[in-house]
């Protein structure tokens, strides 16, 4: 029946369509397994001896794969994560209807005013950098540390004007947990400070210290009375801090962004303390003596 209904079609017109006619190919899965566990041998050979298809390398060893073990590790401490994104939340919030507001209209200023008052605050910063590199043992930077807060503070007008990057004295920054980090302290856990943000333990008491050794030293009397009157001065130096970063809690759109920011700001800091310690200089080997002794 259907075999007369397509010579009927045929006939009708159909055969003006150009119809074409095709097969399936026989089903064949012992040879496709086959064929399959062929190509695996021969991938799998490829990978244990990535020479053996480029030919003649002259000799040479081939360069080592790279393997999981060369990747850093993704694990970082944090044994206090769910208050920590807690506070991530709280600080992404304040930051969207607070703290970014005020930054973005403080934007709005004039740039000489804006950059008068930046360098205020780093003029400010360097009383603990000056102490800092002492308790580093690097005094080089540290007299250099003091001779910018002097030239700024004098030709610079109380620091608004950064005169010692004019004069070749470039600004080396350093706090307490960079002293910690040169002494040997571990980072320690992950932290999130309220409205300071991604931080460590060892940095939120670096922060503390610099903190009081600003008001210790209290350099010309800016935090002179009750706390009260110290808060306007403490406001607009982190207003200035916010408005020169270009941070936007969940720009990203990824839902992993706590950790991705975690991982990426305990390593920036692990490859800092590595760096902060290279300044050791080996022993050299006494002339005549096999080397390692």
């Amino acid at each position: 029946m259907l075999v007369a209904l397509g010579w009927a079609c045929t006939l009708a017109g159909c055969a003006t369509q150009g119809v074409d006619m095709r097969s399936l190919p026989a089903a064949t899965p012992a040879a496709d397994n086959a064929a399959a566990a062929e190509n695996m041998a021969a991938l799998s050979a490829a990978v244990a001896n990535p020479a053996s298809d480029t030919g003649d390398t002259g000799g040479e060893e081939p360069p080592p794969l790279f393997t999981p073990a060369d990747a850093p590790s993704m694990h970082t401490y944090d044994p206090w994560e769910r208050l920590n994104r807690f506070t991530y939340r709280f600080n992404a919030r304040f930051d969207e209807f607070a703290f970014l507001p005020v930054a973005n209209t403080y934007r709005r200023l004039p740039a000489p005013m804006r950059a008068g008052v930046h360098n205020f605050f780093a003029n400010l910063q360097e009383v603990p950098t000056v102490v800092n590199d002492l308790l580093q043992w690097r005094l080089r930077k540290g007299v250099r540390s003091l001779a910018r807060f002097i030239v700024n503070t004098t030709v610079g007008i109380g620091g608004l004007i950064d005169f010692a990057a004019k004069v070749d004295l470039p600004g080396a920054p350093t706090g307490f947990s960079a002293t910690l980090a040169t002494w040997g302290v571990h980072p320690g856990p992950y932290l999130v400070i309220p409205l300071l943000g991604p931080s460590t333990l060892r940095d939120g008491v670096g922060f503390a210290a610099d903190f009081g050794i600003g008001y210790g030293i209290n350099v010309a009397n800016l935090y002179q009375g009750s706390d009260w009157e110290t808060v306007p001065l403490d406001v607009l130096d982190a207003v200035d801090t916010r408005a020169s970063i270009d941070f936007r809690y969940y720009a990203t759109g990824s839902p992993f962004e706590y950790e991705d920011i975690r991982f990426l700001y305990v390593r920036k800091r692990l490859l800092e303390d590595a760096g902060l310690r290279r300044h050791e200089k080996p022993v050299k080997p006494v002339p005549g003596t096999p080397a390692g002794q």
